[in-house]
């Protein structure tokens, strides 16, 4: 037992009943960190599968739009479509609010009326075919996916930095932490077993000298 890995207390049996005491409130606080630590875990697991898919539905969504587009514009000619494409324009609106996942706050993003009827994105219904408007329908359901992958991105970048921080606090207390405490009540525990035989030796010796009186 190295003197470094001991905590410095005067020996006395006050501060074995505080090191006692630290220790257990210290296995607690590790056993509530561990479980949170599997918990966050899980949930980055998930929502990391979630990431997967979705991405994959987006790479789907596009290559169906881009299909759609290239279909649109050999009906209609890049000419026209820019002009018809030129009036769809609009600003886009995403609100966002957050939610507690184990005391992480996470974002929560949504697209506000991403999704639009046909003849709500401007262009003309009569001088464009159904090409154009599945392209934008496809479109837009991309967008909506796009902004549900950065709040998933988001989300598990928070989730990582807390993963490692919950790590660090576990690997502190298993590894440094309780350790120390634990040494230290032992080292106390020795101090206190050493001083009761010396003072039995000086009964001893002093029960020994009054008995030749």
């Amino acid at each position: 037992m190295s003197q470094q890995r001991l905590i410095r207390v005067r020996p006395t049996k006050i501060e074995l009943i505080r090191l006692k005491r630290r220790l257990s409130l210290a296995k607690r606080v590790h056993g509530i960190v561990k479980d949170r630590l599997l918990i966050l875990t899980m949930e980055f697991l998930q929502v990391a599968k979630e990431n997967v898919e979705l991405r994959e539905k987006l790479v789907e969504s596009m290559r169906r739009a881009y299909m759609a587009l290239g279909l649109a514009l050999g009906q209609h000619g890049s000419e026209q479509l820019d002009r018809e494409c030129l009036v769809t324009g609009r600003d886009l609106r995403i609100s966002a609010s957050t939610k507690n996942v184990m005391g992480v706050h996470c974002p929560m993003l949504e697209g506000e009326d991403i999704r639009r009827a046909a003849s709500e994105r401007g262009y003309s219904l009569f001088d464009t075919s159904a090409y154009l408007d599945e392209a934008a329908r496809l479109f837009e359901e991309s967008l909506e996916i796009m902004i549900e992958l950065g709040e998933l991105k988001k989300t598990l970048d928070l989730l990582g930095l807390e993963i490692g921080r919950a790590k660090r606090i576990t690997n502190a207390l298993e590894h440094i932490l309780i350790p120390r405490i634990m040494a230290s009540i032992k080292y106390l525990q020795m101090k206190f077993e050493e001083r009761e035989r010396e003072e039995k030796v000086r009964l001893k010796r002093l029960k020994m000298i009054l008995s030749r009186r």
